[in-house]
Formats: structure tokens, sequence, C-alpha cells
């Protein structure tokens, strides 16, 4: 294996640890990165005096030439043997220009370049997945829009609490992911920093202008201190924390609609694209899709976990522990992307049993607080109220009725007071009515915010 660092050695390395320190395997994720770096770099060296412009034109070229063959033939970077990728690189380019790649490295650390490239990539890879976000999100709001007033019990301590929409549910994992890529954008405006020209840790030697070099990378200013430069992995965290979050609420929702979706509940359909079979039950469907999104949650928040066990305690500047940050990172993208695309295509897919919702919210004492409200309005202290329409329920379990079906005696003893109306006073449809306020489920109330929410997101897309 080819070596960046062989002066200072006589010996070779253990075969078992020369394999166990190599981190090509997976940084070769960051050839792109690498070699643009490298561009940026040659430049930067032509404005201190190191390179001539007619030696960087053949860098440049060279460079160009090592990312066109690698993306025509990928095995000469899968079946390198070299120690990382940007030893890859620097061997490749010797190979196109000779010994002037040997000049390219001057003033610059593997410690600065990796931490530019994991910036670069992480700037590309946080950016598609918040687009696949933004996917997810158009997804919810078609199926609010289409269930802006269909019901279905709403839950508190997985208990019937009061009736909401289908519609109000899913505006509510939108709001969810709405915050998730504000944390992913914020992440990255933190990171929004080039590490190029900090050195192994006390900054170059050399007359390097990182203001232009930073603006030639598409950063919006280089870092200023270069100790801190080469050892932080806060952006890596944060991108993981927002990859951990936003696992989570899809893990929440892919919950709710396996329950909705159960023979119990019977709420939900499944499309057959994203719903397997049992290979001795042959009546099952399962909901495999939304499973594996929520297993797959404590993969993502795993990774988190070991890297932050890993920056734990490290001594500045630069260590070899830093190496780790990279496979839970790409895993942890890997992971929450394909996740979003799953839920995008159940989300596409899934049906609610429109009659079965109607007919389960109109049941369970849904709605005995609007039972109490009715009395509020009627001037009864809302404790008493409570106490009251508490008491009705259990009057009603007694007889096996709802409360709106109680006998004219009972209903008279619970309002004090003849209700003309009591079905359509207590109904599903006036229970939800009555939420008109903002944030609230009424079917008036989800449309506009679905209005909102459709204006929002045609306005991130432009």
């Amino acid at each position: 294996m080819s070596s960046m660092w062989g002066g200072r050695f006589e010996g070779g390395l253990d075969p078992f640890f020369e394999q166990f320190n190599r981190s090509l395997p997976f940084d070769r994720r960051l050839l792109e990165q690498d070699i643009r770096g490298s561009h940026a770099w040659a430049d930067a060296l032509v404005g201190a005096e190191i390179l001539s412009s007619d030696e960087a034109r053949q860098i440049h070229d060279g460079l160009d030439r090592i990312a066109e063959d690698c993306a025509s033939d990928p095995t000469l970077i899968g079946n390198a043997d070299d120690e990382d990728i940007h030893g890859f690189v620097e061997r490749k380019l010797g190979e196109q220009v000779g010994g002037l790649a040997k000049k390219l490295h001057t003033g610059r650390s593997r410690n600065d370049q990796v931490a530019t490239d994991l910036k670069l990539w992480l700037k590309t890879a946080t950016t598609e997945l918040d687009g696949r976000v933004g996917e997810l999100q158009s997804a919810l709001l078609a199926l609010a829009e289409r269930t802006a007033d269909l019901p279905i019990p709403g839950y508190t301590h997985l208990q019937r609490g009061q009736p909401v929409t289908a519609g109000h549910h899913a505006l509510a994992y939108l709001e969810m992911l709405a915050r998730d890529r504000s944390r992913i954008r914020d992440a990255i405006t933190r990171a929004d920093e080039s590490p190029l020209g900090s050195g192994a840790l006390a900054g170059t030697a050399f007359p390097i202008d990182r203001e232009a070099l930073a603006k030639s990378l598409g950063f919006r200013a280089p870092t200023r201190n270069s100790l801190d430069t080469v050892s932080d992995r806060d952006h890596v965290a944060e991108v993981l924390f927002a990859c951990s979050l936003l696992m989570v609420h899809l893990s929440r929702l892919c919950e709710d609609w396996i329950f909705y979706g159960s023979y119990e509940a019977s709420m939900v359909r499944f499309h057959d694209s994203t719903a397997t079979g049992s290979s001795l039950m042959p009546q099952k469907k399962n909901p495999d899709a939304l499973e594996l999104i929520r297993g797959k949650c404590g993969r993502v928040h795993g990774h988190l976990q070991a890297l932050m066990m890993t920056m734990k305690g490290l001594p500045l500047a630069y260590d070899k522990d830093l190496q780790e940050d990279k496979e839970g990172l790409f895993d942890a993208l890997d992971q929450t992307s394909s996740c979003v695309r799953v839920m995008r295509t159940v989300v596409d897919t899934i049906e609610y049993d429109e009659a079965r919702c109607r007919e389960t919210s109109g049941r369970g004492y849904l709605n005995a607080t609007d039972a109490a409200d009715l009395l509020v309005r009627a001037g009864v202290p809302f404790r008493d109220a409570h106490e009251r329409c508490g008491k009705a329920v259990l009057r009603a379990l007694e007889l096996g009725v709802e409360l709106e079906q109680l006998p004219e005696e009972d209903l008279a003893i619970l309002f004090g007071y003849d209700v003309a109306d009591p079905q359509t006073a207590l109904s599903v449809e006036e229970v939800l009515a009555r939420r008109n306020v903002v944030g609230g489920t009424a079917p008036g109330q989800v449309r506009t915010q679905c209005h909102h929410w459709r204006q929002q997101l045609e306005e991130q897309t432009r």
C-alpha cells in the first residue's frame, strides 16, 4: 500500500493493522469533494506563488482525468490499496502529471483536507435530504386535503379522547417535518465555513488567501481557529441529531398507522406496494414498510450516540478517533433518506376506510367534553359540568349506549334543561365544527392550514 508519510519510518506496518487503519473503503465517497478541494488548493497555491499558472493547469487537467477515469471505471478506486481517498487522488495525480503532483500538498494537511471534503459532502447530502423531506411534506399535504373532514378518533394515553380529522392528523406530521427541515438547514448554515488552509493544527505557513479560497469552494467564510477547525465535528453531530429526530417523527407516524391498520382498529388499508404477507398465514397483510422504518430509527440514533462518545474527551487538535465519524454519518444519511422515500410511497398509497372511521369516531364517548362544554355555555362551572358528564358516562356504560342515546330523563338530569336535538348537538360533525380556532381540527381550519402549507411548499421549491 502506498503511503503519504513514510520518511520517518524504517519498518513496515503489521498487515492486519494496515487494513485496520485504512479508510478508503468508506471515505471513497469523498472522491468528488477531494478533487474539488484540490482544484481550489492548486489555484490558491498559484496566488501564493508556489505554483505557476502552467503547473496549476497541468494539475487541473490531471484531476479532471482522475474524475473521468473513476466515473467510467469504478474498479479503479474499488481495487486500490491506498490508505485513504487523499492518498488515492495524490497517487493517481502522480500517474497523470509526474513529480508535479508532489507540489500540490504544499501547506495542506490531510486534517484540513478531510474536514473540507466532509463539509462539502454534507452540504450536498443534506440538500438532497431536505428535498426528499419536502416531497414527503407535499404527500402529507395532499393526504390532508383529501381527508380534511374525515373524522377519526383522537387519542391520549392510547385511550380515546376526542374526535379529530385525518387531515388534522396528517398536518401534525407535516409540522414536525417542517421543524426537521429547519434543523437540517440550520446545521449546514453553521457548518458553512471552509477548513482549508488550517493545516494540521496551526494554520498554513504560506500566504494563502483563505477568504478567496473559501468563496471558490462555495463557503461563506473561512474558519477562524485552526485548532478548532481540524478537530471540529459538531456539524456531523448536528446532522446526525437532525436525522435522529426526523426518524423519531417517521417512527411515530409508523406507529400510528400500524395501529390504525390493525384488525382491531381497521381504519386504514395498506397498499400492496408497501405491505407483505406471511409465509405461513395466508390471510396476513403486514405493514413491513412501516415496521422497517420504525426499526431503522434505532440504527440512526445509534450512530449519533457513537459519535458523541467518540468526541467525548478528545484532546486538541486532530486525533485518529475522528476517522470513526464517516461510516456512521454515511449510513445514517443513507438510511434516513431511504426511509423518507419509502414513507412517501406509503403516504401516497394509504387508504382510510371512511365508513369505518366515521362509525368508530362516534363510539366511546368522544363527545363527553362537548357535553360538558354545552353545560358551561348554559352557565354551569366547568368542574361541576365535568362531574355531571362523568356520571352520565357511567350511566351510558350501564345502559350500553352513547351519551346522545341516553333516555330523555337521563339527558334532563345531565343538562338540567331540555336539549331539543342531542343527537345533532353531540354529533361528530358538530364536535369537530366547534374546534374552529387556529390550530384546531375543524374541517375549515384544516383546509385553511392546507392552503397555508401549499403556499409555503411552493415557495420553498422555487
